[in-house]
């Protein structure tokens, strides 16, 4: 019940950020003298398959293909078996340095790679990494990586209506000042769909595993085991990853994740 009532917060926000984007995509259309087909098109396509091919490039420079070896291969059987119960293709698996203990997926469903840092690696009891594996894998199930994409190239289209609508009675700073903050007015919206994926990911991981505090003990672990350390990753992985270890202020303002402690919680009631 609890997930069903968190996905259908996730589509009111949804809704509401098309509608944000189907209001830009009409006044480019206006704007323009073109159908407003192939304005939809472009910016809901084109747009988002090129970010999201960029995107996955950025996100596993650095890593390298974990083999069906050694201590990876038991990483690699409780993939297996979990991908085979969520109803998945098994992703690539792949290993990273991070700096921090971290994991993170990307890419769309039967395509999925999921990243273990190797700081976690060695952090982590089996039924913990598993815990993780789970929640990486509820990820791609739900198509999360594809959600965030949609939601930021919403943003870009927002902002760029918003700069050029003004533009037309303002100078070019008053223009620029005003898609900023149209931007970042739809980041709010996307970052609350970004804090749900991530109870959701949670609550299908604990599903599948049978009980949510092997996660609960990762994330426990995870959280103590970044203080002090740095992650070496970029801020846009920061945010894939099931613990975003930025604690900047504008990290602060849009979070991705929910509070951990309250993501704990929430597993083990």
């Amino acid at each position: 019940m609890r997930n069903t009532q968190l996905k259908l917060r996730m589509a009111i926000v949804g809704t509401i950020l098309f509608a944000l984007y189907f209001g830009a995509a009409l006044f480019f259309s206006t704007a323009w003298g073109v159908p407003l087909l192939p304005v939809l098109l472009v910016s809901i396509v084109v747009l988002p398959a090129a970010q999201y091919k960029f995107g996955k490039w950025m996100a596993l420079r650095g890593t390298e293909e974990m083999p069906n070896e050694g201590r990876y291969r038991e990483v690699h059987q409780m993939t297996e078996s979990l991908s085979r119960d969520m109803g998945l293709d098994k992703p690539k698996l792949v290993v990273q340095d991070m700096g921090v203990p971290n994991a993170f997926a990307t890419g769309r469903k039967g395509a999925g790679v999921v990243c273990v840092s190797t700081e976690l690696m060695q952090l982590l009891d089996r039924d913990e990494l598993e815990g993780v594996i789970a929640h990486e894998l509820a990820h791609l199930n739900n198509r999360d990586t594809i959600t965030m994409i949609l939601g930021q190239s919403v943003g870009m289209v927002v902002s760029y209506a918003v700069f050029f609508l003004v533009r037309d009675d303002n100078n070019f700073f008053v223009a620029y000042a005003a898609s900023i903050a149209a931007q970042m007015l739809t980041l709010i919206f996307v970052m609350a769909i970004s804090r749900y994926r991530e109870y959701v990911a949670d609550a299908d991981a604990r599903q599948h595993i049978g009980s949510g505090d092997p996660l609960a003990r990762a994330l426990e672990k995870i959280s103590r085991g970044s203080e002090g350390r740095e992650s070496t990753v970029d801020d846009n992985v920061n945010a894939l990853c099931i613990f975003n270890s930025d604690k900047s202020l504008l990290a602060q303002l849009f979070a991705t994740h929910p509070p951990t402690e309250k993501r704990i919680e929430r597993l083990r009631r």
